[in-house]
């Protein structure tokens, strides 16, 4: 068995185990300082709209991909001048395509772009195609990606209380999803990566793994406190937090074996294909499923945990086991022999000893009394050895 394997069974078993519930103050404070970085960045920078959301031209041209071609069709476009052309995207497509996306333009100027676009890329300027997508198209995306979301969120809390019975269970794992696409949304406006539809998909595909891996961590502990109120032995945070560790391991696995393809995906798009969809799709992946699966292990079980210890039932639990916790402490704590018994006792049997020391006897060991002769009783007589056998 493999160390991490060996490590997960003690963990299963309860030989070893980490205070997840019990340090939930700090890992609350951690989430509270990642969410606030990522409002400040969303409200500060702003997302990177792209042309779905915002509107804009967007020009296809066959080109031979090269290491320059993204900077020289830049460059290229920028010359022209047009109104109101903003900073052009310019992406390749495979080995043969470059696209160009601008800010939406008058008539003129989108002959103009095409033009510096079809001289780049040495082509007729009828070989360059163009299409104009209106920001109204984009606002419909964005409103429909909103809806979809709420209706998300919306069955998850109705599903989980189902699958449960427990709407703080639900509670726990909206608050958790709603952490999840925070600090994803917010790494989107730091780093500056343009929000396409396929970061929607990402965005609603990372809700739907965080939620998986959250319902697994809740089945054990649905699994540990069942009839937990008729015992003494654990309060329910313990219990959850030994749900937790026996399923760590698992979430780690899991989070990882996803991370390493997504992670490929997320270097191939960006710094080799330089493509727009593949470079969303797995940011929002890689991002929210790492957050994901540190939301499902450190916020939602100590979300949990806290709604249920309000509970009347629960808190009486608590003190029950808090008193028997005090009762065997006090069972296996050695007791203590009182100084002045201890001195007198010493001072009794070091008397002979004492006395022994002043007269110079040795002291002999003691034994048993020896029963006095009965009276009128005739006692033998022992014959020398020199008149037996006489």
């Amino acid at each position: 068995m493999s160390k991490l394997g060996q490590i997960g069974a003690k963990l299963h078993r309860g030989e070893v185990s980490y205070d997840f519930v019990g340090h939930r103050k700090f890992w609350f404070s951690l989430s509270a300082v990642l969410v606030i970085i990522s409002l400040a960045g969303l409200f500060a920078r702003g997302l990177a709209l792209g042309i779905e959301f915002k509107g804009g031209v967007e020009y296809e041209a066959k080109v031979k991909v090269t290491d320059s071609t993204v900077q020289d069709f830049g460059d290229a476009v920028k010359a022209t001048n047009a109104k109101d052309l903003g900073d052009p995207v310019v992406t390749t497509i495979n080995n043969e395509k470059v696209r160009v996306q601008t800010k939406p333009l008058a008539q003129n100027d989108i002959g103009v772009v095409r033009a510096a676009i079809a001289k780049e890329a040495g082509i007729p300027a009828d070989q360059v195609t163009s299409q104009q997508i209106g920001a109204s198209w984009g606002k419909q995306i964005a409103d429909k990606a909103i809806l979809a979301l709420a209706v998300f969120l919306g069955l998850v809390f109705f599903v989980i209380w189902l699958y449960f019975r427990e709407p703080k269970a639900s509670m726990a794992a909206i608050i958790a999803l709603v952490h999840d696409v925070t600090i994803t949304v917010g790494v989107y406006a730091i780093i500056g990566f343009d929000v396409t539809p396929a970061t929607v998909i990402g965005v609603l595909t990372i809700l739907g793994y965080s939620l998986y891996d959250t319902v697994v961590v809740f089945d054990k502990v649905r699994e540990n406190t069942r009839g937990i109120t008729g015992s003494n032995r654990y309060t329910y945070s313990d219990a959850t937090n030994l749900a937790v560790n026996q399923t760590v391991v698992r979430s780690i696995n899991t989070t990882v074996t996803a991370l390493l393809p997504v992670g490929a995906i997320l270097v191939v798009g960006t710094w080799v294909l330089g493509t727009g969809p593949l470079k969303d799709l797995s940011l929002a992946l890689f991002v929210g499923i790492a957050v994901g699966a540190y939301s499902s292990i450190f916020i939602a079980p100590s979300l949990l945990a806290v709604f249920k210890e309000r509970e009347p039932g629960m808190q009486a639990l608590r003190k029950r086991v808090t008193a028997k916790k005090a009762q065997v402490a006090a069972a296996a704590a050695p007791v203590a022999v009182p100084a002045t018994a201890g001195a007198a006792r010493s001072a009794v049997q070091d008397t002979p000893r004492k006395a022994d020391r002043a007269t110079g006897a040795v002291p002999t060991p003691s034994s048993r009394p020896m029963k006095a002769a009965a009276a009128g009783r005739p006692q033998p007589t022992r014959k020398p050895r020199s008149k037996r056998g006489k």
